[in-house]
């Protein structure tokens, strides 16, 4: 069966989107999944936070995008079980004109998709790709909206929240009608909650008003272990399990699974 493909996109940084995809790839492996992460962001701060050197990054996700490589060539296992990587360089900074003036510009990532059953992780196949995009809304991550089958969108609980989700929902809902009509939204995680803050509770009271049953009931705390991780190239779950983001990502994962197993059933 074909991995299920998801990217998590929002044009606004610092929402915790790479903390996102570092740990969920990593409970969605404690859990049986064999899952890639496709880093995308030339900052690569996804390939630090898995241990990846940059020295280690000779063939990375620009080389997969100009099509002199296939993703499994690129593909790096990770000292986390069951998770490999396509690492980033800042190689990507250039990547759009490289491939601006081509046709199939929009479907680099999705036709290097095509060869993805080369790619084992413990001689089987991937089950899950989790995508980590640039926080703009730029070829990078026209490419990774083009190539997955749903959109994971990491919202941090500040104000100005709703007025970023709703140009990127624009943006997905023009991909859908013109470039990839399967694509559809898996779920809206609500990141840096602090219980504490009046604003926090406000925020995800009015994001689940707007956005309904698309929220994930999983919300991931501010956490002081979830930000010290990546400097030990550790996703937070291997660095400090019982910590309370740890335990969030964990419940997540169990939440996206569950979803996907309706979706499929549907």
């Amino acid at each position: 069966m074909a991995p299920r493909i998801l990217t998590l996109a929002n044009q606004k940084g610092g929402v915790g989107k790479t903390t996102t995809a570092i740990n969920l790839a990593t409970a969605l492996a404690a859990i049986g999944e064999r899952v890639l992460i496709v880093d995308l962001d030339p900052q690569g701060n996804a390939s630090t936070g898995l241990g990846i050197s940059r020295t280690d990054r000779a063939i990375s996700a620009y080389d997969v995008l100009v099509g002199e490589a296939t993703v499994a060539k690129a593909a790096i296992m990770t000292t986390v079980p069951n998770v490999a990587i396509v690492p980033s360089t800042m190689d990507l900074l250039g990547v759009e004109l490289t491939i601006a003036d081509q046709g199939d510009r929009a479907f680099k990532l999705r036709n290097a998709f095509k060869q993805l059953s080369e790619l084992k992780i413990n001689d089987q196949d991937v089950t899950y790709v989790l995508i980590d995009c640039p926080p703009s809304l730029n070829l990078l991550t026209v490419n990774s909206l083009v190539a997955a089958d749903a959109v994971l969108v990491p919202l941090q609980c500040e104000f100005f929240a709703l007025e970023g989700l709703s140009q990127l929902l624009q943006t997905i809902e023009q991909i859908r009608s013109t470039l990839n009509p399967r694509l559809s939204i898996q779920g809206v995680v609500m990141t840096m909650f602090d219980r504490r803050n009046n604003l926090s509770e406000q925020v995800l009271h009015d994001v689940r008003t707007e956005m309904g049953e698309l929220v994930y009931d999983t919300v991931i705390p501010r956490n002081v272990r979830l930000s010290e991780a990546p400097s030990y190239g550790k996703p937070a779950l291997l660095y400090d399990l019982k910590c309370a983001g740890s335990q969030a990502y964990l419940r997540l994962a169990t939440e996206v699974i569950r979803r996907e197993r309706r979706l499929h059933a549907a």
